[in-house]
């Protein structure tokens, strides 16, 4: 990406990209080919699907342009920076107005939002993963060249820019970005699977029953209604639409918490999350450290300890937070090294050669201490952050080797206040039955302390661990078959956020953090992620339910084409009976259903198996009692097969209704709100049946007693065969199925 406004462009789906989901679809393929042939061989009423389906692919539309609005402006305030050099004054400016002949200093963690030669180099590493797929970042030296879309992880540096925009080498190739990460969440890949069951059978009983109506000469209007009525019924034109409609309302939600969903599908991940991974510093504590104490060596002042610190601190060109805690309370001039190694989490040590010394800062377990070990190791305990300084005439050697005769000067104890909502935040993950693990560059002392005081357990603590420690760590709890969330905000948690099944970055985070991340923090507020788990379940725990209905219709479909489908008997349902039953039983319902406020368990494996068991059953339950409606109707009572087509569908309607009380009635306010919601849909059935134009345009007839009657004894058949194969729906145990 050639500069932040690339990275802007793809942090939502483009307007194309939406229209596209909601429209261009097999399904919707399906339903223009029924009904067109609907329109052109038979009557147009029957193609009424064709309206549903641009409805609600309008208002799937609709819903994600309104959400992508939203995190636009969400992510603006998340978007790349840069760190220009004009006129020899440094300042940070929008990505997208960095211009050719610019000079931009790199820090660890910031992105390269042009091309550009490197001028200076300070041990500076490139990672180029996102351009090149190579996961080893490169060195950087002088006259060297850097490209847009890739960051910078170890040490400093500055490149002059020499190309933006679409002359860039990010905006001249395909695949950059994100594209490496897009994980599906375990309902969009249940989901794809579900389809591709349904195309798989469709197939083959839609042969079935096109040969059955070409062996017994129907006519070409009879063909075409029944296939058309038999097909339409067996696709769940809105199960998809509905999933990422809810994901993107889920989205928006979440913005007005200040969480942005970069991926729309990292709401509902956050359900099937059962182990989160997380960094200590920025995430249980408060990403800001300060400077509590300074204990000088023996024989070393108060006042050359901070003179030594200050220095150090203002002569470096790298930047991290305890660098800048030490700058902000003992400011110095700034000189130029003559050398310098940047801190690393792989050394956990930096190095500066000035004028006169070399000093090097770092993990105090690796410089000689003497008489300071001791108090390294209590403020260790006490959960605090502890850096040692140390001084030698020696020069700076090889890269990775600490120079010899190392003079202790003294020890910096940093505070790390741990955040307000850490504690709560914890005990709701407890209670949710999540996993937690703490992986931190800090001592295993310090993290630990930290931690107990969250509530964290010593064993779900890991210190120490360098960013490819905390990799194999993500990647091993996955091969144990968990599902993964890692949060993060520096360069070392970069490794593990791709390992990971969901990535979340602090707001405040590098910008690489936030490039590789599915959700952002923005306000780098760890409380905010019980919120999105919450959302994330209800939108589960909705979703199944909504299926459940969606795929039951598919399983009554193929069920009345293996019988009634395959006889001379007329098919009990023209193709506008069946788009009225499923609008009042699954369409409207399901949009209010599937946003709703709901409690109880959720499924996050096996959740195909369930839905397909659950379908089934309802599906035949329910295909029996239509269809013994339907025939006495027509057989016992002699009723015309108008009339005896209103009783089934009236039986449908009313399964249909006892299927959304069942399913979706738990607790007195939820089953209130439903039963209110099943009442108004059943008076609007009513309505179609008591006018003139609803019985005219969806050629019903008022059923009569008898009808009526028989319609109500078709619904109490299904309902008891629901009872004999899954006692939860008994009227009294509603709500209890996810």
């Amino acid at each position: 990406m050639a500069h932040a406004a690339g990275a802007h462009r793809r942090s939502t789906r483009s307007y194309t990209s939406i229209v596209r989901a909601n429209v261009l679809t097999l399904f919707n393929l399906i339903l223009v080919v029924a009904g067109t042939a609907t329109l052109a061989f038979g009557q147009w009423q029957d193609s009424l699907f064709l309206g549903v389906l641009v409805g609600n692919s309008t208002i799937g539309i609709a819903q994600e342009i309104r959400a992508k609005r939203a995190l636009d402006r969400l992510s603006a305030l998340v978007a790349p920076t840069a760190t220009v050099v004009r006129d020899g004054t440094t300042e940070e400016i929008a990505a997208e107005d960095v211009a050719v002949g610019d000079l931009v200093r790199l820090q660890p963690g910031d992105q390269v939002v042009a091309d550009g030669a490197v001028v200076e180099s300070d041990g500076l590493l490139i990672d180029e993963s996102i351009l090149t797929g190579e996961s080893e970042p490169v060195s950087r030296g002088e006259r060297e060249r850097v490209r847009s879309g890739s960051f910078a992880v170890e040490g400093a540096g500055a490149y002059i820019v020499d190309a933006v925009g679409a002359e860039s080498y990010a905006e001249r190739i395909t695949g950059e970005a994100r594209a490496f990460r897009h994980p599906r969440s375990p309902l969009e890949r249940a989901l794809n699977r579900l389809l591709l069951i349904l195309v798989g059978v469709m197939i083959p009983l839609g042969s079935i029953l096109g040969y059955a109506l070409w062996h017994r000469h129907a006519s070409l209007n009879q063909s075409v209604t029944t296939s058309v009525a038999a097909v339409v019924t067996m696709v769940p034109e809105g199960l998809i639409l509905l999933a990422s409609l809810t994901y993107a309302v889920a989205a928006l939600r979440m913005s007005r918490r200040g969480a942005l969903a970069q991926q729309l599908n990292a709401i509902e991940s956050l359900a099937a999350v059962d182990v989160v991974c997380l960094d200590k510093t920025g995430t249980l504590t408060e990403a800001r450290p300060r400077i509590v104490e300074l204990v000088p060596a023996p024989g070393v002042t108060d006042a050359e300890l901070s003179a030594s610190l200050g220095r150090y601190a203002a002569a470096s060109p790298s930047r991290n937070a305890t660098l800048d805690a030490i700058a902000e309370a003992y400011p110095a001039p700034v000189e130029r090294p003559r050398a310098s190694v940047p801190f690393s989490s792989r050394l956990r040590w930096s190095g500066l050669s000035l004028a006169d010394a070399t000093y090097v800062l770092g993990a105090p377990e690796l410089l000689p201490l003497g008489a300071l070990a001791g108090h390294a190791q209590r403020g260790a305990l006490d959960g605090r952050r502890v850096v040692a300084l140390a001084r030698t005439a020696r020069a700076l050697g090889p890269e990775g080797e600490l120079p010899g005769e190392l003079e202790p000067l003294g020890l910096v104890v940093l505070a790390e206040r741990l955040r307000p909502d850490a504690q709560a935040t914890v005990a709701f993950f407890r209670a949710q039955g999540v996993e937690l693990r703490v992986l931190s560059g800090d001592r295993p002392e310090t993290v630990i302390a930290i931690a107990r005081d969250a509530g964290i357990h010593e064993s779900e603590v890991v210190g120490r661990i360098d960013p490819e420690g905390k990799r194999r760590v993500v990647e091993e709890l996955r091969a144990a078959g968990h599902y993964v969330a890692m949060i993060g905000d520096g360069v070392n948690d970069v490794p593990a956020m791709k390992a990971s099944q969901l990535a979340i970055a602090q707001g405040s985070g590098t910008q690489m953090a936030r490039s590789v991340a599915d959700l952002v923090l923005v306000n780098g507020d760890f409380a905010a992620v019980p919120a999105m788990v919450a959302e994330g379940r209800k939108v589960l725990r909705n979703l199944q339910r909504v299926a459940k209905l969606f795929v039951t219709k598919s399983a009554f479909a193929a069920f009345l084409i293996l019988t009634v489908g395959l006889t001379p008997t007329a098919y009990p349902f023209l193709p506008r009976h069946l788009t009225l039953a499923a609008s009042l039983t699954i369409g409207i319902p399901g949009f209010f259903l599937a946003l709703a406020p709901s409690s109880g368990r959720f499924v996050a494996q096996g959740f195909l198996r369930e839905v397909g068991r659950f379908a089934a059953q309802a599906g035949i339950a329910a295909g029996l009692g239509v269809l013994s409606s339907y025939l006495w109707a027509l057989n016992a009572l002699g009723l015309g097969v108008r009339e005896s087509r209103t009783v089934a569908t009236t039986a449908l309607v009313g399964i249909g209704l006892y299927l959304i009380l069942v399913l979706e009635a738990s607790g007195r306010l939820r089953g209130a709100a439903v039963s209110l919601l099943c009442l108004a849909l059943a008076a609007t059935y009513a309505f179609v049946l008591a006018t003139h134009a609803g019985q005219s345009f969806f050629r019903l007839a008022v059923p009569g007693i008898g009808g009526l009657a028989t319609a109500a004894v078709g619904v109490a058949l299904a309902a008891v065969g629901l009872w004999l194969v899954d006692a939860s729906l008994v009227p009294g145990r509603a709500g209890r199925p996810a």
